[in-house]
């Protein structure tokens, strides 16, 4: 028998050519093949059997596995992002891109220089000579300020007198003897000046001193660290299935971002592929997923299959997967896309549609379908008409449609001063207990992983929703969603987080798990006409 390398696991079953899937994952919308559940789940037993691993476990981290062949075996590689128990050289996974924890290696060693500068930068920072130098700097300055201001009041003064003697004392004193004074005084205000200028100069150019050796510990951490970085990204050469490398910098830069992000190249979906291509394994289909509690910045679910993250390996997989028959983007190419949106209103100022789920509701980048393209090819001969506001590209049912830009500026109006109503249903993904409530959450968008949305008390906007359930029925919850704020992604984060519902939608592959679609549809909305004032309530059929 052939010797395969350690990381290389044989399924327990016999696979045959029908279960192969005939083109690879797309790792940013999928639903896992039945190898890749496989696999993944022969992963999760073994995390299971590592005690020794249960506490770190605990914390949350996302795997990821690859079903691969070589020769006339067919088995799976598994990887974990980033470090676990502080090693990324765990035998049953496949080692880094690039390692960067050898304690004898450039970046250890160049790490353990930086650090050293930190420290020194720190105790500088903190150290008693400076702070006595500032403290004696603002002690200088105070005293300064006192006796100018005690020297100005008795110049004051003295005026004063100078001046009643004038009028009381007429010829007793000379005005020569009276000149002479106050030049004097100002002179030796000015003096007092001086004398004070001159202290605490000195004092600042002993505190400038302090603080430019500071500065310049500072520039060297930044000289270092950029140095090391660009050393480190340079290292990170990541293979595609034709056999060609390029660095982290390369790709980033071909991607129009000028510095790749700090941990490129450490997710589990390139380590996999760089193995593969290493060792000489073809790759069938990747599969990633969440083991753990769910990070304070994101939304993670235990156990929950999820897309390669945009930031960091978007640039990384798209040139990665070249020369792999890769599965199209289900997001990008909808099975939904045939389907044209529904008008269910129409007057002379607007209308309304049903708009379907798997298509945009304003054009993107690509030429997939939206309700604003469909509108444009409708209305060619007129003033096309807009949309006013947006539905999720997955997510279903009624949206208003100005005819004009005055129309649609009042409608939009409306939004902003939450003068409209809307309805929204939706199948949760488990039992929601209470019967009603208020989900109140501070969200803002995932920078390091656009397009999802996280709960953040530092930089979210407070978004608030009304629910109440309105059935439950064999693991499944339907609820009905009343948005009080219209922030993105807001009904898929306040049934998914633990502080809302800690349910997530049903097919939501970004907060949950993935299904035949996104099952939420707003259902109707309500308004006063912007121009008859009739009250209009517009509701579209739940289509589940």
């Amino acid at each position: 028998m052939k010797h395969f390398p350690y990381p290389f696991h044989p399924f327990s079953f016999e696979v045959g050519e029908h279960d192969i899937p005939s083109l690879f994952t797309c790792p940013f919308h999928y639903v896992p093949h039945r190898l890749s559940v496989c696999a993944a789940e022969e992963v999760q037993h073994y995390l299971a059997s590592r005690g020794d691993w249960a506490y770190e476990l605990e914390k949350g981290k996302m795997f990821g596995v690859l079903v691969v062949r070589k020769d006339s075996r067919i088995g799976f590689l598994a990887a974990y992002s980033g470090i676990l128990c502080g090693r990324n050289d765990h035998e049953y996974f496949v080692p880094p891109v690039f390692d960067l924890l050898q304690p004898d290696g450039h970046f250890k060693t160049a790490e353990r220089e930086i650090s050293a500068l930190n420290r020194r930068i720190e105790e500088r920072d903190s150290h008693e000579e400076r702070r006595e130098l500032q403290q004696q700097a603002e002690f200088l300055k105070e005293r300064c300020e006192q006796e100018l201001r005690a020297a100005r009041a008795a110049m004051k003064e003295a005026k004063q007198r100078r001046d009643r003697l004038r009028e009381e004392a007429a010829g007793a004193v000379s005005e020569e003897e009276l000149i002479a004074e106050s030049r004097f005084q100002k002179a030796e205000y000015k003096r007092l000046e001086k004398h004070w200028k001159v202290r605490i100069e000195e004092q600042e150019a002993a505190l400038e001193k302090w603080n430019e050796e500071t500065a310049a510990l500072k520039a060297e951490r930044r000289q270092r660290s950029a140095r090391l970085q660009e050393w480190l990204f340079s290292r990170f050469r990541m293979l595609d299935a034709y056999g060609e490398e390029k660095d982290l910098w390369q790709l980033f830069r071909e991607y129009g971002r000028a510095v790749p992000p700090a941990g490129a190249g450490e997710c589990a979906a390139p380590k996999l592929l760089q193995y593969a291509y290493r060792h000489g394994f073809q790759p069938l289909a990747m599969a990633e997923f969440w083991w753990g509690a769910s990070p304070e910045t994101e939304l993670r679910r235990h156990g929950y299959f999820y897309p390669s993250c945009k930031n960091k390996c978007e640039p990384i997989l798209k040139h990665m997967l070249r020369g792999l028959d890769v599965e199209p983007d289900a997001h990008e190419e909808s099975k939904y896309s045939h389907q044209e949106p529904h008008i269910i209103y129409e007057d002379e100022w607007m209308m309304a549609v049903d708009k379907p789920s798997g298509m945009l509701s304003v054009a993107g980048k690509g030429d997939a379908p939206s309700v604003q393209s469909w509108l444009h090819s409708r209305f060619a001969a007129t003033e096309t008409p807009l949309p006013v506001h947006r539905l999720d590209m997955d997510t279903s049912g009624v949206l208003l449609i100005a005819k004009n830009k005055e129309i649609h500026k009042r409608l939009q109006q409306l939004f902003e001063t939450c003068d409209i109503r809307k309805r929204y249903v939706a199948l949760l993904d488990g039992i929601v207990p209470a019967e009603e409530g208020f989900i109140r959450l501070p969200l803002s968008p995932n920078p390091d992983d656009r397009p999802r949305q996280m709960v953040s008390a530092q930089y979210g906007k407070p978004t608030v929703t009304r629910y109440e359930v309105l059935e439950r029925c064999d693991g499944v919850t339907r609820v009905a969603f009343y948005p009080l704020t219209g922030r993105t992604h807001q009904l898929r984060v306040h049934a998914a987080h633990p502080e809302g519902l800690n349910t997530p939608i049903m097919g939501d592959n970004l907060y949950g798990r993935r299904s035949a679609r996104l099952y939420l549809h707003a259902e109707s909305i309500s308004f006063r006409h912007v121009v008859t004032g009739q009250l209009l309530r517009i509701s579209a059929p739940v289509p589940f």
